[in-house]
C-alpha cells in the first residue's frame, strides 16, 4: 500500500511537471507570436505613416491648383469683401486673410475655389482695385518643405567693436 501511495504521488508529481512543461511551451508560442505582430504592426504603422504623408501632400498640390494669392489686400477688408470681389470668378470656398503674430492683417490673402477654371477668371482679375487698393493676383504656389532652409546662407560671426 505504501508503494501504491508513493507511486500515485510520483505519478501525480510527473503529470504536474508535464503540465508545467506544456504551460512553458505554450507562453513561449505566445511571446514569439507577440514579438511578431508587434513587428508586423510596426510594419503597417510605417507603411500608413508614408500613405498619409503622401495623401496630404497630393491634397495640398490639388488645392493649391484652385487657389490664387492676393497682394496688396487693404488692411481692413473681411473676408467677406474679398469673396465677393471674387465672386464673379467661380463658386470659392474658403478666403483666408494672413495675419501677424499679433492678429493685424499682413497685406495678402488666398483664395481658394471649388474649380480649377475659377483660377484662370481671378487671374484676369489681376490689378483690380479693391478698397482703393489695386490688388495683385497670382496662381498660388505650392511650398517645397525645407526649400527656405536650403536658401539660406551662414555667414561667419564677425566681432565689430565699435560700430
Amino acid at each position: 500500500m505504501a508503494n501504491e501511495g508513493e507511486e500515485m504521488e510520483t505519478d501525480i508529481e510527473n503529470r504536474k511537471l508535464q503540465e508545467l512543461e506544456d504551460m512553458k511551451k505554450r507562453l513561449k508560442e505566445m511571446e514569439e507570436e507577440a514579438a511578431s505582430l508587434k513587428a508586423l504592426q510596426a510594419k503597417l504603422e510605417n507603411e500608413m505613416a508614408s500613405a498619409v504623408q503622401v495623401a496630404t501632400q497630393f491634397s495640398k498640390e490639388e488645392a493649391d491648383s484652385r487657389s490664387v494669392f492676393v497682394g496688396n489686400v487693404d488692411y481692413s477688408c473681411t473676408p467677406d469683401e474679398v469673396q465677393q470681389h471674387f465672386q464673379s470668378c467661380g463658386t470659392i470656398n474658403r478666403v483666408t486673410i494672413r495675419t501677424d503674430m499679433f492678429n493685424q492683417p499682413t497685406g495678402y490673402a488666398y483664395v481658394e475655389f471649388l474649380e480649377i477654371e475659377a483660377v484662370q477668371k481671378a487671374l484676369q482679375m489681376n490689378e483690380s482695385e479693391l478698397h482703393g487698393r489695386q490688388l495683385k493676383v497670382t496662381a498660388k504656389r505650392t511650398n517645397v518643405p525645407g526649400m527656405r532652409k536650403a536658401m539660406r546662407v551662414r555667414r561667419p560671426f564677425r566681432f565689430r567693436p565699435y560700430y
